[in-house]
């Protein structure tokens, strides 16, 4: 690999290992090459994350974030050197030249972005999840890229699919974890008519619930939705080779776990973020490294077969 397309990856690496300790965890189960490709896509991903986070106006956050826009099609062109002075192009073109990437996850996630400067809000749980596939089931169509199904495997039809729930599942987690962070910076996720029917429209800017609410009623109605779309994410499992398959289960086993600790606790979100110990995530590293989940998810499989 020429030297500089080798620095590129080591930024994106040290991005990644700096802002995605949950995310790091589960790449690390990767070989080398898929190491890489993900960490040049989390720091693409990070890129306009951060946009959208920003301090700066409305209108300043549009024109970078499709300066980004502008930098994807450099990279559907082939158009970055590997002497370009942004790392993150490089590491990205490099990649998207060895793996079948759908960069046009990559826009996908620019346009959720893009509804979070707008400041919308979601009334209903199909409203949510259209912004979900957006930012998060992209991003798990465009890891299947790097990953790659097995060779024989069953359903691999249907791979795409169940990497985008997967990734409305993380996502309706972070969604949970964060509803005070948000709440603090004047965003609202949740769909309105659920908080309606829990008592919540209020929103949650103190570390109690709205005055009387079901505040317990409503995060354990979306920890069950969250489940559902885990299960139905977690068939991907069987169609990946072992190392890809640890590190998916890894990372959702991560953010499952953050379910359990929230669904015991549903008020702990309102103190703060909510997070896991780093040897109980080394636990579910080794756990989705032995392929427990994978094989469990074929029984599961198998039985429906029957």
């Amino acid at each position: 690999m020429p030297a500089p397309v080798q620095a590129a990856y080591s930024y994106c690496e040290a991005v990644t290992g700096q802002q995605a300790r949950n995310f790091a965890y589960g790449i690390r189960l990767l070989p080398p090459d898929k190491r890489q490709a993900m960490s040049a896509l989390y720091a693409l991903s990070r890129r306009v994350d951060d946009i959208g986070d920003g301090a700066l106006a409305p209108d300043a956050k549009r024109e970078r974030l499709e300066a980004t826009r502008r930098l994807l099609e450099r990279v559907r062109r082939d158009a970055v050197a590997e002497d370009d002075t942004d790392p993150v192009a490089v590491a990205l073109a490099d990649t998207a030249r060895r793996f079948p990437i759908p960069l046009g996850g990559l826009d996908e996630l620019i346009d959720g972005v893009l509804m979070d400067v707008r400041g919308e809000t979601y009334e209903t749980w199909d409203d949510l999840k259209a912004y979900c596939r957006c930012v998060a089931g992209a991003i798990g169509r465009l890891s299947l890229g790097v990953f790659g199904t097995q060779r024989g495997a069953r359903g691999t039809e249907r791979a795409g699919e169940y990497a985008d729930t997967l990734g409305l599942a993380l996502q309706l987690t972070n969604i949970l974890r964060d509803v005070r962070e948000d709440a603090g910076n004047g965003r609202t996720y949740l769909p309105a008519d659920d908080l309606a029917k829990f008592g919540c429209s209020a929103g949650f800017h103190t570390v109690t619930p709205p005055p009387g609410s079901d505040f317990t009623g409503l995060i354990h109605f979306e920890v069950r939705r969250a489940r559902a779309l885990f299960a139905e994410g977690y068939r991907l499992l069987p169609m990946l080779d072992r190392r890809s398959g640890a590190c998916v289960a890894a990372m959702a086993g991560i953010y499952r776990r953050l379910l359990d600790r929230i669904e015991r606790d549903p008020e702990a979100v309102l103190r703060g973020r909510v997070s896991l110990p780093g040897h109980e995530k080394a636990y579910v590293a080794v756990r989705g490294l032995s392929g427990l989940d994978t094989r469990h998810i074929g029984r599961q499989s198998l039985r429906g077969r029957v």
